[in-house]
């Protein structure tokens, strides 16, 4: 391929609640936000148009043809530019599933993620058991846009590093981890994971992610942790929207970096075939004390 290959994404960040229209309306102002600034591609956080406890997100799961995705369609349209909603509770036939939609620039779906790993886990005493919400997904998605490839994944897939490197050596240069991830986990994990992923890929990494309240009085089902994050495939950190309450901003990202750290670093190629991990690891035992002579 020949010529400078430039994806100009919107990495967005917003406190989202449970009021489905405050939220959407921040969407909406963050995506012409994005596109005035030159992006070609905007993506949403996980939960953004809903965040609430697990009863009320699994009540107010949306379906593909609701008025908030419509609007979301509407919106793209009208701004020439392909939109992700990073993560909603999808209703569907088959239950609901926690899925990142791909809204096309003509305003028409073109296809869906679903999230394959379900946050259950105990954070500080509190249970979130995403089971009792929705369904995991069945296999990885890939995304192509303008001849870039573009792995589709959401918030908690972030810890299964076996999804991601399926996703590169598949031809991903950027991956996406829209999030709505916890506030303590995050303080304590989000900056490493999202580099390690980019690192060990050798791949850009775009997060956008909510962000807990600005209100020390907030009744918010959880804090979120924010940090929107953009990372090099050299794991250098290009964006961070810190813990603004709504914010946006457009990160250009050259595909030769990727083809550039791939060729100093060629681990991609450097796989082993699958049944060689596959078989187990052999277990050495050592330690053992004994007075007889060797």
């Amino acid at each position: 391929m020949t010529g400078t290959r430039i994806l100009r994404v919107g990495l967005t960040q917003w406190h989202a609640t449970t009021d489905v229209e405050v939220n959407l309306a921040t969407a909406i102002r963050l995506i012409r936000e994005a596109t005035d600034n030159g992006a070609t591609l905007v993506v949403l956080p996980e939960n953004g148009l809903m965040l609430g406890s697990n009863v009320q997100m699994r009540e107010a799961a949306l379906s593909e043809d609701a008025e908030p995705i419509a609007a979301l369609r509407r919106v793209a349209h009208e701004q020439d530019v392909v939109v992700i909603l990073g993560g909603m509770k999808n209703r569907t036939e088959e239950g609901v599933f926690n899925s990142a939609l791909v809204i096309d620039r003509d305003g028409t779906l073109a296809g869906r993620y679903d999230k394959m790993h379900l946050f259950d886990a105990n954070i500080d005493g509190q249970s979130f058991e995403a089971s009792t919400v929705e369904r995991p997904g069945s296999g990885p998605v890939l995304l192509d846009i303008d001849g870039v490839r573009i792995g589709l994944t959401i918030c908690y897939d972030v810890r299964f590093p076996e999804l991601s490197r399926e996703l590169a050596a598949a031809g991903a240069e950027v991956l996406l981890f829209p999030s709505a991830f916890v506030q303590s986990t995050g303080a304590a994990h989000w900056h490493a994971l999202l580099r390690a992923r980019a690192i060990e890929n050798l791949a850009f990494v775009v997060a956008p992610a909510t962000v807990h309240s600005p209100n020390a009085e907030s009744t918010d089902a959880f804090a979120t942790y924010g940090h929107a994050l953009a990372v090099s495939p050299w794991g250098e950190v290009l964006a961070d929207l810190g813990c603004s309450p709504a914010a946006v901003t457009v990160v250009e990202l050259d595909l030769s970096a990727v083809a550039t750290a791939r060729t100093k670093l060629p681990v991609l190629k450097g796989r082993r075939a699958a049944e060689v991990y596959g078989s187990g690891p052999k277990v050495i035992t050592a330690g053992a004390r004994t007075k007889e002579p060797i």
